[in-house]
């Protein structure tokens, strides 16, 4: 029960903050949010240390917990992509992952196919084709399939860096298709060229592995790229570090 209310607690001001709802400045005080969200102290507590460990908030002495500005928010934190999509800067979130996954995905592929060990190599192959067989049946574990085949080849790649997005990945698609921005009918051409990236790696081809995969990134750009066209861009200041 107390993990299911900390978990609630963190949602709730998590996605609040995010939306701007609590805006940025705003001072929050422990006892008007234990008696707001009917929970303990130590539950406040508990959100507020994870909160701000992505960024969202931190604590003063004798003044509170103040909501901290969008450009000190971890972009790469799951919840905070989670949180994003699910408000009204979901384009812009949309594109700074898509444009993220077409700078990675296409050289973690090219870098499997060089280095991945044989048994990744053959279940990406095996889930490349349920991928194939579940989008062209309609089958409920589409999703499931896609995240462990883009997951697999960041894994695969060899670069701890590059494997450590898997979480991101996942996000992206699971929030594509929880807010209906995933086609009823996946692109057949997009899900032969699954296979083609996933065959590519096993040969060890690695400039086929790469162009496959720049291929379907270049379609998910095109197609998901109504969805940010009014959407602004985030710059972020640069903190220069002093000199000791």
């Amino acid at each position: 029960m107390t993990s299911s209310l900390h978990q609630r607690a963190i949602e709730n001001l998590g996605l609040r903050i995010i939306s701007g709802e609590l805006p940025t400045g705003h001072i929050m005080l422990a006892e008007h949010l234990e008696v707001e969200l009917q929970v303990s102290r130590s539950v406040i507590r508990e959100a507020v240390r994870v909160l701000q460990s992505i960024g969202l908030v931190e604590t003063t002495k004798r003044v509170g917990i103040r909501v901290l500005p969008a450009d000190r928010w971890n972009p790469f934190d799951a919840r905070v992509i989670r949180w994003r999509l699910a408000g009204e800067d979901r384009g812009a979130q949309l594109r700074s992952l898509a444009e993220l996954r077409s700078a990675v995905e296409p050289a973690a592929a090219e870098l499997a196919a060089q280095n991945a060990p044989a048994e990744l190599r053959a279940e990406l192959v095996k889930v490349a084709h349920e991928l194939r067989d579940a989008g062209l049946s309609g089958g409920p574990d589409f999703l499931e399939l896609d995240i462990a085949f883009h997951s697999l080849l960041l894994a695969g790649s060899g670069n701890e860096m590059f494997a450590n997005l898997m979480g991101q990945v996942a996000e992206t698609l699971t929030g594509r298709t929880v807010h209906g921005l995933m086609p009823a009918h996946p692109h057949e051409a997009a899900l032969q060229w699954h296979v083609d990236v996933a065959e590519a790696v096993a040969k060890g081809d690695a400039a086929a592995a790469r162009e496959g995969s720049s291929q379907i990134m270049r379609r998910t750009m095109t197609r998901m790229a109504d969805t940010w066209t009014e959407q602004p861009r985030v710059f972020i200041p640069v903190r220069r570090q002093l000199q000791p």
